[in-house]
């Protein structure tokens, strides 16, 4: 059978209208996710926990996201698990964020992440920050850093570290620096590694460790629940706002001491730049809206909001700086 000419015409315009609004279907499926999903590289109700649930609220509370999105739990490595799984498994899935923070990063600038470093991903924001906090017991016998630092000249044997990390990871790396202040060699410093921040200070009020290496969005809610522990400083370069104000800096004291912990996401190395500019967007939105600091006071993070190609340059500065920092510790070669 034959067509006409204006037969032919009229199919081959149903065909090119067909196409245009498959494709207008998926652009829209890939600018914005339908089944919205952040992966927390942790077991529940840690740090990266805790990010998640920060993303969630801020995007959907600002309607950045019509639909849900769901936080799925992927342990393993401190972050590798899921970071070899993005970049291998799942490196071209749009909706799927996932969490990561500054231990992430010293984690790659030591070569933790198997062969993969700061290059397989792409790095999506920073949503808030935290700081390093050095903590003891109410009825301690240091009253201030200059009382550890002391004691720590006279005599490194005697005081016991703890933190939940194992060498080389941020905590120890707080108390490492701690160590370098007091014109201690790291080598001769006691540290107590824990599973999480849960058992460390579990032991600190328990007397088996004398100082806890932790983070103040970790010890906030023991603080305002009236638990028996004092904090020594902060290792902020200014003082902490709200319950924190009244603690010292590290610098304040006369110790040049500073760990800040970024908390934010990344997406998989494969996700197009259309999928990756409308994350970034809908972050800038969210963190821009109206509550969205209120909800990340809540949370026990501090400010920091950086996206797209601004936080790339940033992270592969911190992870440079990360790695002189590992080298001086001895742990990469």
């Amino acid at each position: 059978m034959k067509l006409s000419t204006r037969k032919v015409t009229k199919l081959i315009g149903l065909a090119a209208s067909a196409a245009v609004l498959s494709l207008s279907i998926f652009s829209a499926h890939a600018e914005e996710p339908t089944r919205p999903e952040c992966i927390a590289p942790a077991q529940p109700g840690g740090g990266f926990d805790l990010t998640c649930r920060l993303a969630k609220q801020a995007l959907e509370q600002s309607e950045q996201l019509k639909a849900p999105m769901r936080i799925v739990y992927m342990p393993g490595g401190i972050g590798a698990v899921a970071y070899n799984s993005i970049v291998t498994q799942r490196n071209n899935e749009p909706g799927t964020i996932v969490a990561y923070s500054s231990g992430s990063l010293l984690n790659l600038a030591q070569k933790k992440f198997g062969r993969y470093d700061s290059d397989a991903v792409r790095w999506l924001s920073a949503i808030g920050t935290d700081y390093g906090v050095a903590v003891v017991r109410d009825d301690s016998s240091f009253q201030n850093l200059n009382d550890l630092m002391n004691a720590l000249s006279e005599d490194p044997t005697k005081v016991v570290f703890g933190a939940g990390g194992t060498v080389g990871s941020q905590d120890w790396m707080k108390a490492a620096l701690t160590a370098k202040a007091a014109n201690v060699n790291h080598k001769n410093m006691r540290f107590v590694a824990f599973e999480g921040g849960g058992e460390g200070l579990t032991a600190l009020r328990g007397g088996h460790i004398q100082v806890f290496m932790g983070d103040a969005a970790e010890v906030l809610s023991l603080i305002e629940g009236g638990a028996p522990i004092r904090l020594l400083a902060v290792y902020s370069e200014e003082r902490l706002p709200g319950i924190f104000e009244d603690v010292p800096t590290a610098k304040e004291q006369g110790f040049d001491i500073e760990w800040p912990i970024i908390r934010g996401f990344y997406v998989g190395p494969k996700v197009s730049d259309e999928a990756y500019n409308w994350w970034v967007e809908a972050f800038d939105n969210a963190m821009s809206a109206e509550g969205y600091e209120a909800l990340r006071l809540q949370l026990g993070l501090f400010p920091f909001s950086m996206t797209g190609a601004e936080l790339d340059s940033y992270i592969h500065k911190q992870v440079d700086q990360y790695e002189e920092l590992a080298s001086e510790f001895g742990l990469v070669k």
